[in-house]
């Protein structure tokens, strides 16, 4: 079994509300969501192999107001209280607070010593691992092409955002308006071709070892299991990927803090889970996955609902 939890976007701020001025997001009170967690989490039995943070485990508010080494600071304590691993997928919101070479030197860097494939190249933060026989986590790096986090000399960044540009003509760059394709805005990302040959090539052994696999990223890859903002960039890439191997059994996902689900035309379920930035104080938004020869049982809490997914 393993927990599960996403979009915590801490700050020490008061109460505010989306760029959209709707949602309510409880920055303070993410902290103590994301500690309840913990505690239901340290109190399973049998224990949790591992924890998956899905990203933004801070908001960017922190950038703006020099907190962002001391919010993280917070999290990664209240986190560091489980006694099992937490794998981190980098959001948008670490890039705003963050260098994607800090983040390297951070405790949100959960990349292991190599399991198996060579690791994608560049500063990618892809990895895979396994916590038991014939099962596979995969971590994706959805922000490998982006123009966060990255200097403007760099060619990762020139590249991103070239095609940026050329997807969305807009002067705002986080506007989708009028776009075909709405996805291409900053606050979004996608995966290198680097890291799609290393995504395929860890396919290809689970399929020949006959593994089952669930990969993580922090950005939807299924228009059915997101809105069509808030997909990676270049997600049908992700998918054919997926599509071309057996092994894959859910694709789970932050971002969206509505959440989504979807099952796929191959049998893949899709999760985008709750944000716990936007659960008032009295719910919360986390999850723990129990794992069986041929199912996953998402027992959620809070704005999370309850889940079996068969294989």
């Amino acid at each position: 079994s393993f927990g599960v939890i996403a979009d915590i976007q801490y700050a020490d701020a008061e109460d505010g509300y989306d760029f959209g001025g709707f949602r309510r997001r409880y920055y303070r009170q993410s902290l103590n969501l994301l500690r309840d967690a913990v505690e239901a989490w340290a109190a399973e039995r049998p224990p949790l192999a591992f924890v998956l943070q899905l990203g933004d485990s801070i908001d960017g508010l922190n950038a703006r107001s020099g907190e962002a080494e001391g919010a993280l600071e917070q999290v990664l304590a209240a986190l560091g209280r489980l006694p099992v691993p937490v794998h981190h997928a980098w959001g948008n919101h670490e890039f705003y607070n963050f260098s994607r070479a800090r983040l390297v030197r951070s405790g949100l860097n959960s990349h292991p010593a190599r399991d198996m494939a060579d690791p994608p190249a560049g500063d990618c933060q892809a990895y895979d691992f396994s916590p038991a026989a014939q099962f596979r986590i995969v971590v994706l790096d959805a922000y490998d092409l982006s123009i966060l986090g990255r200097e403007p000399d760099n060619p990762r960044y020139r590249e991103s955002l070239q095609l940026l540009r050329e997807k969305n003509p807009n002067d705002n760059l986080n506007s989708p308006t009028g776009l075909k394709e709405p996805q291409f805005v900053e606050f979004n990302g996608g995966f290198s071709q680097a890291q799609l040959d290393w995504f395929n090539e860890v396919l290809k052994f689970s399929d020949e070892n006959q593994e089952k696999v669930v990969v993580m990223g922090h950005l939807p890859i299924h228009p059915d299991a997101s809105d069509r903002v808030c997909l990676a960039w270049n997600y049908e890439d992700a998918l054919s990927v997926i599509h071309s191997h057996q092994c894959v059994v859910c694709f789970l996902a932050g971002h969206l803090h509505d959440g989504g689900y979807c099952l796929d035309s191959h049998g893949v379920h899709h999760l985008t889970l709750e944000g716990v930035i936007e659960t008032p104080p009295e719910s919360n938004a986390f999850g723990t996955i129990y794992v069986y020869e041929d199912k996953m049982i998402l027992k959620g809490r809070g704005r999370i609902s309850d889940r079996v997914m068969h294989f």
